[in-house]
């Protein structure tokens, strides 16, 4: 799409963000004055930590939050599960200490490791006031009674026990701690992408054991169903450093890239149902942050 059409696309994709919002499967907004201040910072919070993209199923009537995407791996297929406060098969039986400890350590009630599928490896460095506020947020949504879809996983990779060995060699729980040395703009935007909305879970190559590649977080890497999450470092050659400030903020509201191309597959769903909810000045945060980091060179290798 040529830059001159621009406009009447925007135009069009905000008729239809206009239109989305009547949809079966979207949420209302409780962002009222009936809602208290948690809900409210909760609801935001559940948009800005992409936790629509893979709790919300991809059919058109699909109910908000109550599982069922499909979620490619390189160890098989992961479905997001039920969120809603449903007591049997949602986490209505959950208390606000588990719904913290699935956050921080990734281990449900019953003390099982989950999959990091799971992305508990960026929202271990939540605040605590942020988790309680998702928390208040997720009491008030409609339960749904839907059971979750079991994994389908090769064979090796069901050995759930077996995650403890991968959270020994690739994970810390870590509280986010602001750079002294930065502006509130700079780190607000670095919460958003390493405690919120786990950008390099995806945008960044991974080992044969399923950690991040020293050197490489935000450089790039193909996903399992043969997408490939770009670099997002500042490299002018491989990654974004050709794209300007409102190149940045346009694409993260409306996923519309500098040519005028829109984002697709699970980056679209990315924009669609989170980065396009978030205030003009978390996008803003989010890219001074992503500016500022060390440009890395990084090519994408083709599928295999």
């Amino acid at each position: 799409m040529g830059r001159g059409r621009w406009p009447i696309a925007a135009a069009l994709l905000a008729l239809c963000a206009a239109l989305y919002v009547g949809l079966p499967g979207v949420a209302p907004s409780f962002a009222d004055d009936r809602a208290s201040e948690p809900v409210r910072e909760g609801e935001y919070l559940l948009r800005a930590g992409g936790c629509v993209s893979c709790h919300t199923g991809k059919e058109d009537d699909a109910p908000f939050l109550a599982g069922g995407r499909a979620i490619d791996s390189p160890f098989g297929t992961f479905y997001g599960p039920n969120i809603t406060p449903d007591p049997e098969t949602g986490i209505g039986g959950w208390s606000e200490r588990d719904f913290e400890r699935a956050l921080r350590h990734g281990r449900n009630p019953s003390g099982s490791h989950y999959y990091p599928a799971f992305p508990y490896t960026t929202y271990s460095r939540m605040r605590s006031e942020d988790v309680a506020a998702l928390w208040a947020y997720l009491q008030t949504v409609e339960p749904v009674q839907r059971e979750n879809r079991p994994h389908e996983l090769d064979w090796f990779a069901r050995f759930r026990p077996g995650i403890a060995v991968w959270k020994f060699l690739h994970f810390r729980p870590e509280a986010f701690e602001p750079d002294a040395d930065a502006d509130d703009e700079w780190n607000r935007g670095a919460y958003l992408s390493s405690a919120l909305a786990h950008c390099a879970e995806c945008h960044s190559p991974r080992t044969r054991t399923g950690g991040i590649k020293p050197g490489l977080r935000y450089a790039g890497a193909r996903m399992a169903g043969g997408d490939i999450a770009p670099n997002i470092t500042p490299d002018r050659e491989t990654g974004i450093g050709s794209w300007s400030g409102r190149h940045l903020m346009r694409y993260l509201d409306l996923g519309m890239d500098p040519d005028g191309d829109f984002a697709g597959s699970a980056m679209g769903d990315v924009i669609s149902e989170g980065t396009s909810f978030l205030t003009d000045s978390d996008r803003r945060a989010l890219v001074v942050y992503f500016r500022s980091l060390e440009p890395i060179r990084h090519e994408v290798p083709p599928a295999d």
